[in-house]
């Protein structure tokens, strides 16, 4: 019965053949839980126009170690997004934003899940500015009441500046809860990263 013969490629001297290219070795990196990231804010985020689910994006600010490697470089970017928007209130509630990351992107497109803790900032407290400013207003209307008509005219005086503050108080802005573009933060992943690196 025939058979084919095994083919020499004419190309080659006494038919060798070229040794395969080693195969590419891997080293996984465990980043742990609780470890801290670094990051830089690619743009601002307030309280008074931001929306649940939009998209936030950040730098890391410097290298993520596993003993002697790099297992996040500084400068990767990595995805997030808002996941809590008060608006706050006048007089008393605070303004609330709250981001959590989710995704890192190396240098050549690699994409590797990950779990931050909820990155909270909060505006200023409205109550003691308030407070001053409705009391500030009491003593300056008990003041010229008591000018313009002794006791009587104080007592008058006293709720009609009262009133005047709170009115100053319900006029101006609630304080926004602000994370400015360029600010540094830093958060704590919550669970293992498994990161491939070449040795």
């Amino acid at each position: 019965m025939w058979e084919p013969r095994a083919s020499i490629e004419p190309d080659r001297p006494g038919g060798a053949i070229e040794p395969a290219a080693p195969a590419r070795e891997f080293l996984e990196l465990i980043v742990p839980a609780d470890a801290v990231l670094g990051l830089q804010i690619e743009r601002t985020i307030s309280s008074e126009v931001a929306r649940v689910e939009e998209r936030v994006e950040a730098r890391v600010s410097r290298d993520v170690r596993v003993g002697d490697r790099v297992a996040i470089p500084a400068g990767a970017l990595v995805h997030g997004s808002v996941t809590e928007v008060e608006v706050g209130g006048k007089v008393k509630e605070r303004a609330r934003l709250g981001i959590r990351f989710h995704t890192v992107v190396f240098a050549d497109g690699t994409r590797v899940a990950l779990r931050t803790e909820q990155l909270v900032r909060e505006g200023e407290a409205p109550g003691g500015a308030s407070a001053a400013k409705i009391g500030g207003g009491a003593v300056a209307g008990a003041i010229l009441g008591g000018i313009f008509g002794g006791k009587r005219g104080a007592a008058i005086g006293g709720s009609v500046g009262a009133a005047g503050g709170t009115a100053a108080v319900m006029a101006g802005e609630p304080r926004h809860a602000i994370l400015s573009a360029g600010s540094t933060v830093t958060v704590r992943i919550q669970e293992p990263i498994r990161i491939t690196v070449e040795p």
